[in-house]
């Protein structure tokens, strides 16, 4: 078995490669769009720029330290992450059904108007009985950043449908100590 710290490595970088990068790109232009100081249009021109600032540097790079560390000190659980992922997918799910969509045109309308609430329940049960109360800190990180977009915004877009999803692990709730 491999030291904590080279397994979390791992599973960082395969998770980065499984999804090639889309949801950390998420995250990373997300933080510059509604962490900035700017109107709504030109935070939706930055979220589309193809560069990233300092605050899409800045939150990625502390996101990825965060999950590193929180899996290189709980113990391995297939289940919690399992149902971590379960629960940020039907975040972004229930996301793209109930909240309006702030730009005209995306990658991201091919999700409106989904039937959202069946996904929604199967996905909060299956996420909670695999990971419990971890759960909650993904709900509540997600609709937070949600809830900015919403403020920020007008609503969501791809990036941050995938922003929440990258948070995790490392919220509150999720640790499991060794």
């Amino acid at each position: 078995m491999w030291p904590p710290l080279v397994a979390a490595a791992v599973v960082v970088a395969a998770d980065l490669a499984l999804t090639g990068l889309l949801h950390l790109d998420g995250l990373a232009d997300s933080a510059d769009g509604l962490l900035s100081h700017l109107s709504r249009e030109k935070r939706l021109e930055v979220m589309a720029a193809p560069d990233v600032g300092a605050f899409g540097v800045g939150v990625s790079a502390a996101t990825l330290i965060v999950r590193w560390s929180a899996l290189a000190t709980i113990k391995p659980d297939p289940a919690l992450l399992a149902g971590i992922w379960c629960a940020s997918r039907t975040l972004m799910a229930t996301t793209a059904g109930t909240v309006p969509y702030a730009r005209d045109h995306g990658l991201a309308t091919a999700f409106i108007g989904a039937r959202v609430w069946p996904v929604a329940v199967v996905g909060a049960v299956v996420a909670s009985v695999l990971a419990g109360w971890a759960v909650a800190g993904v709900a509540v990180g997600g609709v937070a950043v949600v809830a900015r977009a919403r403020r920020r915004i007008g609503g969501f877009t791809g990036d941050v449908l995938g922003a929440p999803r990258d948070r995790r692990p490392g919220r509150p709730g999720r640790r499991r100590p060794r």
